[in-house]
């Protein structure tokens, strides 16, 4: 992060872009969820006064709306403080301004439950015992944290992972990841070292209607790559069947991370039921 007085010696764009990366470094850094390395160190200087010290040279900016200021001032002034909502609409103005969107990695999210009480205690993590998802090739690390993110949410017990899927441990996995992918740990294994002793079904088009799925109540459902879905081996695998999500768009196509989320709850909606 700068020094808010160095920006001052910044000149248009170049200003802007430093703005909006140094908004969207806080933002992370209030949620917790900060990369190793860029975390807020400036020790003399509490990060709220500098979150308002950053937003004050962006009242500067001749670019902004009258709107725009008057919210930006507002904020600032505001009691109590909302820092991360200052951090927030400032940087939506400035991207607005630049013409750009953040990635779809960058994108703040809710604070999740800390990993310890008010006492330190390190709180354990409730799952259905023997529920697990084998992520086969995914490529898109926004997409394999996503996964885990909804695997830690919705209570699986395990994740594995095949030879080929991407790193979990790579940033843009671990931020969309939002801490379940360090929180769950994950196993990386080919098919044949899967779980002999469990029910094994595919997420994938031509199976069984997902409403209509007679679901285990423990197993591990394989889900397939962005590109190609589940493969012909993993099909083969997922003895127990394969299930289908109805769909009545015209593409007929979701997000891999969106799809397992959808089977997820229905799972644990089954599973809550016996």
């Amino acid at each position: 992060m700068i020094e808010p007085g160095n920006l001052f010696h910044l000149e248009g764009g170049q200003k802007r872009r430093k703005l909006a990366l140094t908004f969207g470094a806080l933002e992370r850094d209030i949620l917790g969820i900060a990369e190793k390395g860029t975390e807020y160190s400036f020790k003399d200087l509490p990060r709220a006064e500098y979150t308002k010290q950053i937003a004050r040279v962006l009242l500067k900016d001749p670019k902004l709306s009258p709107e725009a200021l008057k919210e930006l001032d507002d904020l600032i002034h505001a009691e109590p403080f909302d820092e991360l909502r200052l951090c927030n609409v400032a940087r939506n103005h400035l991207l607005a301004i630049i013409g750009t969107f953040p990635a779809e990695w960058d994108l703040v999210i809710a604070p999740h439950a800390a990993p310890t009480d008010e006492n330190g205690v390190v709180r354990q993590r409730s799952f259905y015992p023997g529920v697990a998802v084998y992520a086969e090739d995914i490529r898109s690390p926004f997409n394999l944290g996503s996964i885990f993110r909804s695997a830690e949410a919705m209570g699986a017990e395990k994740v594995y992972i095949s030879p080929f899927c991407t790193d979990p441990e790579q940033p843009r996995a671990i931020r969309s990841g939002m801490g379940c992918i360090e929180t769950m740990g994950y196993t990386r294994c080919s098919l044949e070292e899967l779980p002999s002793d469990v029910p094994v079904f595919a997420l994938e088009t031509g199976g069984t209607d997902l409403n209509e799925f007679v679901f285990p109540k423990q197993g591990i459902c394989i889900i397939g790559s962005e590109e190609l879905g589940v493969s012909p081996q993993a099909l083969d695998r997922a003895t127990y069947g394969r299930v289908t999500i109805p769909m009545k768009g015209l593409k007929a196509s979701l997000n891999v991370g969106v799809a397992f989320g959808i089977l997820m709850q229905k799972w644990v909606e089954a599973l809550s039921q016996n």
